[in-house]
């Protein structure tokens, strides 16, 4: 993979952003992190790690400011209007802007990031969501933070990228009871499965959730990360054949 061009991919409801959903093709990396490893917490070299950033940034959105966050699987949502040193990287899940100049990136491996625009405001948004997320409302949350920005609900244009789905993520009974104990309707994103185990769906359940809180237009753009290794990065797929570690592909949204 190191050589081939940088790749990711778009969502047409997005425009008027520069936008991009990118894959793990196009960076120095090597090994298990070939190639385009954005992942300051991997192992990763660190200066390929920042080479990979800055191509990531000049396919997508050229001249605008990375902003990443130390992700926790919150529901934690933060205002950006500056850049901030990669060190000083908030503990957070999301982050909105109605800056220009600002690329809010998104580092995911199974996770689902979320891109959000209300192109009439001016206002962009960008939420990592791992099952702990999504239960706590990252989404919802992250479309209140956008409104307080001057968005309207009804408005906002959500999208779903590259994320684990139902047929790969495998979760015993338990783990579907912790979201049914929320809400006895969410059971209808589990699908049965082996004795014991049943399968979940992460996108589905996303959706229904920024759809709940006002968003009319989302996108689920149905991709799988698991299957494929040559495009994705994978966490779990990593853990299954005993790897000690994983790259992290980027999701960025910048106001056009």
């Amino acid at each position: 993979m190191p050589g081939d061009a940088v790749d990711f991919r778009t969502v047409p409801a997005l425009a008027g952003t520069r936008h991009g959903f990118l894959t793990r093709r196009g960076g120095v990396s090597g090994g298990l992190f070939a190639s385009l490893n954005v992942g300051l917490g991997s192992s990763d070299d660190r200066a390929a790690v920042l080479e990979n950033r800055r191509r990531a940034i000049a396919a997508v959105a050229p001249g605008a400011a990375l902003v990443t966050l130390h992700q926790v699987h919150s529901a934690t949502v933060v205002p950006v209007t500056a850049a901030f040193a990669d060190d000083a990287r908030p503990h957070a899940d999301a982050m909105v802007t109605a800056t220009p100049g600002l690329a809010l990136g998104i580092l995911t491996a199974d996770c689902a990031p979320i891109l959000l625009a209300d192109s009439t405001a001016g206002v962009i948004g960008a939420a990592h969501s791992g099952w702990k997320g999504a239960l706590a409302d990252i989404g919802p949350a992250t479309v209140a933070a956008m409104v307080a920005l001057g968005a309207r609900a009804d408005r906002i244009v959500a999208a779903i990228g590259p994320t684990i789905a139902q047929r790969s993520y495998e979760v015993d009974t338990a783990f579907r009871d912790r979201f049914c104990a929320v809400d006895p309707a969410h059971e209808s994103f589990f699908r049965a499965g082996k004795p014991g185990h049943c399968q979940f769906d992460l996108e589905g359940f996303i959706a229904a959730r920024l759809a709940r809180a006002g968003v009319r237009t989302v996108v689920a753009m149905g991709v799988d990360t698991y299957p494929d290794a040559a495009r994705w990065f994978s966490f779990r797929r990593t853990t299954h054949a005993g790897e000690p570690d994983y790259g992290r592909q980027l999701s960025v949204i910048a106001l056009g």
